[in-house]
């Protein structure tokens, strides 16, 4: 077995995620006491309790599947039999998450940076001017070509994350967005579906944002990763700290490539993929993107024994 590890990113949190998990494995808790201590606040409380609306802000989500994500790995590494982890990555947030268990940031460091993320790209569109839809049956360059269609007048709208062949979610001002759905519709799209998030992720109206997170980065120490991280912004792993800070600060504006990543991923001889952390999104993308590789996921007690079950052969 050649293992990968893929972090879910932003959109797979929910109420009571990883607590079946912490009734038999401890270090979820202690994990999230962690983050509480570094935030300032019961993060863990919030992620039981909620109320989602709570969880479901853009400066509490991040660094709440940061933590769920370095929790999942945590257990994963307290396995004798784990295999030896070839390559890791993460989708947007789930970088950072797959920055830390590779070694190269701090956890403390890297919750409050997320949560400063979060509160950036909050802050740098005003509610109700951004938006998110996800294009389904189209391929890339027709999504492409609506967006261009769909912006002018000063309103943008791009092709963001390149999640699966045939899925690609797109972002801008909201009535760009709305238009270029439209024009989807048109173009014989199975579904243009618009998401519950008013940021819009990865699109140009975060440049600002993102020379606020590069002076935040800047006081951030970064280390050599011991795994190879593959970043979204160009698919590829780095190894040089300034490099790896610069694509996390372009990241905030640019596409997250993870079909690309998948298939660099697979290309390392990568025969078995793990996502560390709630729910199974990635799982279901990695499966459509390239079936050469096996899927698996530690969201659930039940999902981790299979996988463990795996392991032992």
């Amino acid at each position: 077995m050649k293992l990968a590890c893929v972090f879910p990113g932003q959109g797979s949190q929910s109420i009571g995620m990883m607590v079946e998990l912490s009734e038999q494995y401890p270090v979820v808790i202690d994990t999230f006491k962690r983050a509480s201590a570094a935030l300032g606040y019961d993060l863990w409380k919030i992620v039981t309790d909620g109320p989602a609306d709570e969880l479901n802000k853009t400066e509490i989500t991040q660094p709440a599947m940061l933590t769920a994500g370095v929790a999942a790995w945590e257990i994963l590494q307290s396995q004798s039999n784990l295999p030896e982890i070839e390559v890791m990555a993460g989708h947007s947030l789930g970088e950072y998450t797959a920055l830390v268990c590779a070694g190269a940031l701090a956890f403390e460091d890297a919750v409050k940076l997320v949560a400063e993320r979060g509160r950036l790209m909050q802050s740098a569109v005003p509610a109700g001017v951004g938006a998110m839809a996800a294009i389904l049956g189209l391929d890339d360059d027709t999504v492409k070509s609506v967006c261009e269609q769909a912006s002018g007048n000063d309103l943008i709208v791009q092709a963001v994350n390149f999640n699966s062949p045939g899925q690609v979610v797109i972002a801008g001002h909201n009535d760009a967005v709305e238009k270029a759905m439209v024009l989807a519709k048109e173009a014989k799209a199975k579904r243009a579906l618009k998401l519950p998030v008013s940021v819009p992720s990865h699109s140009a109206l975060m440049e600002g944002a993102a020379v606020q997170l590069g002076e935040v980065l800047a006081g951030i120490e970064i280390k050599t990763p011991s795994i190879p991280v593959i970043q979204n912004v160009d698919a590829q792993s780095h190894n040089d700290a300034a490099q790896i800070k610069s694509l996390l600060q372009k990241q905030l504006y640019s596409p997250v490539l993870w079909v690309d990543t998948v298939e660099a991923i697979i290309a390392l001889g990568v025969s078995d993929i793990v996502e560390a952390g709630p729910g199974k999104v990635l799982a279901g993308l990695n499966k459509r993107i390239n079936k050469a590789a096996t899927n698996y996921s530690v969201d659930s007690v039940a999902n981790l024994d299979k996988f463990l079950s795996i392991l032992e052969g």
